[in-house]
């Protein structure tokens, strides 16, 4: 046994991506808390955040544990009257808006990033949407620099870069975004 090698090593964290249960809520609304803290995510701060992380029927909703804390998380949605990349995907492909699915309500704390727990999310978003025969889309605030280095170092492409009004006073430019065909 090399004992200087075994004294060195460092513990490799556990991630894990699971379906979101209903007991994981407070612990997404304290992860968002802090994200939005850090970063600014959602622009627009939830009076309920536990219930929006909660967008009503959704194909898929996950969070990343690390070593055992959620630390993440990620929903599958169908497209809403809000929601700009599903016709955008719809028009370039030729598909029917109904042929996607958006990604949404993705975040992982700033204490936990650097493990790959967002691109786990995402791929696991992915995965669920092409099983279900849906394309994935997904917007992100163009402010969002990280979000954007992440969707773009996962070969997402960006469709293009649109200005959404997200309240009576407020407009947001955001970047939409197309996995690869």
């Amino acid at each position: 046994m090399d004992t200087e090698n075994s004294a060195t090593a460092v513990r490799k964290p556990h991630v894990r991506v699971r379906p979101r249960a209903d007991h994981d809520l407070d612990s997404c609304a304290r992860v968002l808390a802090e994200v939005h803290r850090c970063d600014g995510y959602p622009v627009n701060w939830p009076d309920r955040p536990g219930e929006w992380v909660s967008p009503g029927a959704a194909p898929g909703v996950w969070v990343a544990e690390l070593d055992g804390r959620v630390v993440g998380h990620a929903v599958l949605s169908r497209g809403g009257e809000g929601d700009v990349a599903p016709g955008l995907w719809s028009a370039r492909s030729g598909a029917g808006r109904d042929l996607t699915a958006v990604v949404s309500r993705l975040f992982v704390g700033p204490r936990a990033r650097g493990h790959g727990i967002g691109a786990l999310l995402i791929g696991r978003a992915a995965d669920e949407a092409r099983g279900r025969g849906l394309h994935p889309v997904l917007d992100v605030v163009a402010s969002d620099t990280g979000a954007v280095a992440l969707y773009e170092r996962l070969g997402r492409e960006r469709m293009a870069t649109v200005e959404q009004r997200w309240s009576p006073s407020r407009s947001v430019v955001v970047h939409c975004y197309a996995a690869a065909p």
